[in-house]
């Protein structure tokens, strides 16, 4: 058995963006799309993950978001840091900060524009997880990494005590059912691909850490219920209705799009983005205020 509790980080887990106001953090937008969440059915909140425009945050920064999102969240809600980077050694350091911090899990990523081989990735995952108790959760994202995790590693590295699950963000349903079926029932399967997330229940996932649920908690956590009690067919039909709103969330790079409707929703106060990204490009406004307005959501 893992030595977590799994129930914890299970379900629709947010991969928080960070809002920014004139080049800052913004503490009070973030707050306001924190308690959003938790008052619509999140399960937990991933900090400093992808989402939140990780390679531009200061460590300053990250310890002060993850404070509010604990102070802000109650003791059911899992709060998870993503400490990867693609330095073995910093991603250990930074593990262990998050172990400090008082997080449930740590989400590392495959190391990025370095393109090791398999057995690189397993020296790399196994040594972050030798180095700390804090449970790590892998994270296979191709599409950012180029780099991917084949079904014989993330099956090598389930054996680690510490391992506990992965987040599978390839949106590749047939390689999550090899996965699903070479490691131990105890090892958490969590979606990283909104578009695919009820083709990913139905094969027993456990949850999604999302982009979508900042947006649309609620329908999130409806849909992730929903697939619990193997009504697939309600579930598919509400989703259904989204599907179009959720193309245009990835039209350009995830976060710039999720920002302009979180802004557009009056959530958070402004759309703005850190360098390299920029805000949304205008063309985009049409559509996406458009869809907005057919799910009443302006």
């Amino acid at each position: 058995m893992k030595t977590t509790s799994a129930q914890k980080i299970k379900g629709v887990i947010s991969a928080l963006p960070t809002p920014f106001l004139n080049g800052k953090v913004d503490y009070e937008s973030l707050e306001k799309l924190v308690q959003f969440q938790i008052k619509n059915g999140v399960n937990g909140f991933v900090v400093n993950g992808t989402t939140a425009e990780s390679p531009t945050l200061e460590t300053e920064e990250v310890q002060k978001i993850f404070e509010l999102v604990k102070k802000t969240a109650n003791d059911s809600i899992a709060i998870i840091v993503g400490t990867g980077s693609n330095s073995t050694a910093d991603t250990v350091v930074q593990t262990r900060k998050a172990k400090e911090l008082g997080a449930d899990a740590a989400l590392v990523v495959v190391p990025y524009y370095n393109k090791p081989p398999q057995r690189g990735l397993e020296k790399h995952f196994s040594m972050v997880a030798e180095s700390t108790n804090l449970p790590v959760i892998l994270y296979n994202v191709p599409g950012r990494t180029i780099t991917a995790m084949t079904t014989e590693t993330i099956q090598s590295l389930s054996k680690n005590q510490n391992i506990i699950g992965i987040k599978e963000a390839s949106g590749d349903i047939g390689f999550d059912e090899k996965v699903k079926s070479a490691v131990p029932k105890d090892f958490i399967m969590l979606s990283g691909d909104d578009l695919t997330y009820l083709p990913f229940l139905k094969i027993g996932g456990h949850g999604i850490i999302s982009v979508m649920s900042n947006l649309i908690p609620a329908q999130s956590a409806r849909w992730t219920k929903l697939a619990a009690e193997n009504k697939y067919s309600e579930a598919e039909s509400d989703f259904a209705k989204y599907q179009e709103l959720l193309q245009l969330m990835y039209c350009e790079a995830n976060p710039i799009p999720l920002k302009w409707m979180l802004y557009k929703a009056g959530i958070i106060r402004s759309a703005e983005m850190r360098l390299p990204l920029v805000q949304l490009d205008e063309k985009f406004y049409a559509p996406i205020e458009k869809q907005m307005k057919n799910l009443g959501m302006l």
